[in-house]
């Protein structure tokens, strides 16, 4: 798809504004953010639910270190 001076992609204007909201917040802000979803995700799923979500987790990444310890040694 052609461009016209002056205008902008989707994908263009999706990282500048995308930019322009990381200098509002800053390091913080998006700190805050985080925990406010992840503390509205905990609520979504219950206590047992966001324990379940924790152990999948830390099973992906056993995983991951396997398979990263057999592509070394082989």
């Amino acid at each position: 798809m052609a461009e016209r001076e002056g205008e902008l992609t989707v994908r263009e204007a999706g990282k500048k504004g995308g930019e322009i909201r990381k200098q509002q917040l800053g390091h913080e802000g998006y700190e805050e953010i985080g925990r406010l979803g992840g503390e509205a995700r905990k609520r979504e799923l219950g206590h047992e639910g966001y324990e379940e979500l924790g152990q999948k987790g830390g099973q992906r990444v056993r995983e991951l270190i396997e398979k990263g310890k057999r592509a070394e040694s082989g």
